[in-house]
């Protein structure tokens, strides 16, 4: 058995020690299940056995599934229904996807206590594990987290979390812990009492076995006669202050997109009305249900494979050795360029922070100190980590400092003449090794690099804002731009724990040129008479995390009125839409309203309190149109259809070489609607015959901008999606 060791001591307690030979974390699949269920068939059959404790042969407990196994349950059943009709297929991943929940009931009730040890982190099956053991001790360890993720990649815990989780806390707490799939560290989960206990590392394995030697019980408090659930009966006046309030906060926040938290609510309630075994039964069937579902299918993909191929290195040059960064130089030391130090210095990175004088390098430099001492004000950061963070930075006004860094990166403002003297004053100091990176996230690369003395060495590096919250960088590849500078970029964006898409250069690149057309589709609504509250609500309901005006305002109004006249200027008046130009051009120009960093823009923001829509905007719209006339699915449609054929442009161009990176980008990148997995499995998922019917309807009332590209045209023809046309390669497995 490759994983798992067994042994039995003097006392008669058996140690189950999880350590999967061929994997660096311990995951569940197929043979894993078969191998613990018969250990636990050893533990039960040997009346000299006491009781168990499993442990991890690792350095953490365990990762959760191995959604590989999944992934193949799905092929399965497609192929099943191709041959045995639905119900036959249903019912086989019904039976296979329950076998996890199986063997954990079976250690519950089995008579004979068992006992997680949990090393390191503990994440979804992994944790329903432990759930479903009679005692949790954990090893004393800051970074350890544990928690139920699911919900995260379009799934929920489905062997026996949803139900034991549901018995240890009040309803509401236990919905809102499943619902958000936080993970906890081990002083909040004690506290809530998903931990018994935390130990030394040392005597982790001892106090299980200990508590199972002072006559530990085998028996969960819920098949004990006469339980009461933590917060009374479903059907009673706490029930009724629980259920019916969560419902309306999951329509609110979800918009009814996520049919895994739709199940999570199900699930709960009517388990909460069951004995257990029937409760477990019911979470199995919605699980099996979920599981086949084109959201989980694609959030999977997306969330979890894709990002997991991207963050190993997956558009890394194979041919180019591992690059060691030990000095970067930060220029400009303002909100993004201390974002882009700060994540940097959390890497172990030396930092340089330069600025045209000293006293601005040292604001930013300030600047930072003041925001990670709020986060020491609230108890997210220590103070001495505060400090050593800070540390790594060096503020100067001093190019020659950066004579001895590895890797440059400008974050000055958006204007060509001022990167121009910044990439002057660099290359006459750095050395011919060191690679130069442009935050910009409009210029093209290829024209910047060719101020640049070896532009083989030029790259972008587009960050997003917050620089320390945001988890994409986008990479571009200027014409010249050489395998040693992408592998640089690539190594330094895993160093600081980031995702990578690497695009090849254009105007707008990949991010900024989709999101664009997203906050465009917003302004032409407006201009059409539609309400801008409208609008707003309308964008959350299509499962954007904002609507397009307060995105707008966000990264600035006068930032899309700059780039606007610029493409005028670049491509002539027909790349531009007039209407768009008019409206930008009364809110900056006339109006002054630049977005939230002046405190107006198609928002007011006051002192105090909330933001609310302008209420001039009505002024400004030609004509006004009936809200309950307007057709609200079509608004959706215009506003993801837009960015997903966009994408599609991109892709038909190779700005996009990777499917992976274009959906993974669109949701890290701007946040396109998760739950359809990202722009171009939007599409799959829609069905690419459908999508271009749907551009050309669109097409015909709203004009050429919706009109299909020939790539698309070419894959309904053929009934192709871009997964199924370019597919990256077989999903991998999850370590």
């Amino acid at each position: 058995m490759p994983n798992f060791k067994f042994d039995v001591d003097a006392d008669g307690i058996a140690l189950v020690t999880w350590d999967m030979a061929d994997r660096s974390m311990n995951v569940i699949n197929a043979d894993v299940i078969e191998e613990l269920g018969k250990h636990l068939d050893k533990v039960v059959a040997d009346a000299a056995i006491k009781g168990a404790v499993i442990a991890s042969g690792k350095p953490t407990f365990c990762a959760g599934a191995d959604l590989a196994m999944l992934e193949r349950m799905g092929t399965m059943f497609a192929n099943m229904v191709r041959t045995q009709g639905e119900e036959a297929a249903a019912g086989f991943v019904f039976e296979e996807s329950r076998k996890l929940s199986q063997l954990y009931r079976r250690i519950e009730t089995c008579g004979k206590p068992w006992v997680a040890a949990i090393n390191g982190t503990a994440l979804g099956g992994g944790f329903e594990l432990a759930l479903a053991c009679h005692q949790r001790i954990a090893s004393d360890n800051p970074k350890t987290r544990v928690g139920l993720p699911e919900i995260k990649i379009g799934l929920f815990p489905g062997a026996g979390g949803t139900q034991r989780i549901a018995r240890m806390m009040q309803p509401a707490d236990a919905l809102q812990f499943l619902l958000k799939g936080d993970q906890l560290s081990l002083d909040r989960a004690k506290a809530m009492k998903l931990i018994d206990a935390v130990v030394p590392p040392a005597d982790l394995v001892k106090a299980g076995k200990d508590w199972i030697k002072a006559g530990g019980n085998p028996v969960a408090p819920w098949d004990v006669k006469g339980f009461k659930f933590p917060g009374g009966l479903v059907y009673s006046r706490a029930g009724m202050m629980t259920f019916p309030p969560a419902n309306a906060i999951y329509r609110r926040e979800t918009y009814d997109n996520y049919p895994a938290a739709r199940a999570i609510l199900q699930v709960v309630y009517e388990g909460l009305q069951l004995p257990m075994d029937v409760a477990l039964r019911v979470e199995s069937r919605w699980f099996a249900k979920i599981l086949r579902s084109p959201e989980a299918a694609a959030m999977i993909r997306t969330l979890f494979v894709s990002m997991q191929d991207l963050n190993k290195g997956a558009r890394r040059p194979a041919n180019e050795p591992a690059v060691t960064l030990k000095k970067i130089g930060v220029i400009g030391a303002g909100f993004m360029g201390a974002g882009i130090a700060q994540v940097s210095a959390a890497a172990g990175l030396q930092v340089v922070l330069i600025d045209r004088d000293q006293e601005t390098a040292d604001k930013g430099k300030a600047a930072l100190h003041k925001a990670l001492s709020d986060r020491v004000m609230k108890g997210r950061m220590k103070g001495a980590a505060r400090d050593e963070l800070l540390a790594f930075i060096t503020p100067s006004a001093d190019y020659g400092a950066l004579k001895d860094c590895d890797l440059v990166i400008e974050a000055v403002f958006e204007d060509r003449k001022v990167k121009s003297d910044v990439i002057a004053k660099v290359q006459a100091v750095i050395g011919d090794k060191a690679i130069f990176a442009s935050n910009t996230s409009t210029l093209p690369i290829s024209s910047l690099a060719t101020e640049f003395k070896d532009p083989v060495r030029f790259i972008g590096i587009h960050f997003f804002s917050p620089v320390d919250r945001m988890m994409l960088v986008e990479l571009i590849l200027g014409k010249a731009t050489g395998d040693k500078a992408l592998a640089a970029a690539l190594d330094y964006v895993r160093a600081i724990r980031k995702t990578p898409i690497v695009v090849n250069d254009s105007r707008g690149f990949y991010t900024s040129r989709v999101v664009g057309t997203y906050i465009r589709e917003g302004h032409l609504m407006l201009a059409e008479g539609v309400p801008a509250a409208m609008i707003e609500n309308v964008g959350r309901m299509a499962g954007m995390p904002v609507g397009p005006l307060s995105l707008n305002d966000e990264v600035a109004v006068d930032l899309a009125w700059k780039i606007l006249k610029a493409t005028e200027a670049d491509l002539g008046a027909k790349a531009i839409d007039p209407r768009q130009k008019a409206l930008l051009e009364e809110m900056v120009e006339k109006r002054g309203r630049f977005g939230r960093k002046n405190g107006k823009g198609f928002y007011d923001y006051p002192a105090t309190g909330p933001k609310k829509l302008w209420p001039g905007l009505a002024d400004l719209q030609p004509k006004k149109l009936d809200a309950d006339s307007i057709d609200v699915q079509e608004l959706k449609d215009r506003l993801l259809a837009m960015q997903a054929l966009e994408t599609a442009r991109c892709f038909e161009e190779k700005v996009l070489t990777d499917v992976r990176e274009a959906d993974v980008g669109s949701i890290l990148g701007f946040g396109f609607a998760p739950f359809s997995g990202g722009t171009l499995s939007y599409i799959d998922m829609t069905g690419t015959k459908k999508f271009v019917e749907l551009c050309r309807k669109l097409e015909a009332k709203y004009g050429a901008r919706f009109a299909p590209t020939k790539l698309l045209i070419d894959m309904a023809e053929r009934n192709e999606g871009f997964y199924q046309r370019f597919t990256p390669g077989k999903w991998k497995e999850a370590a």
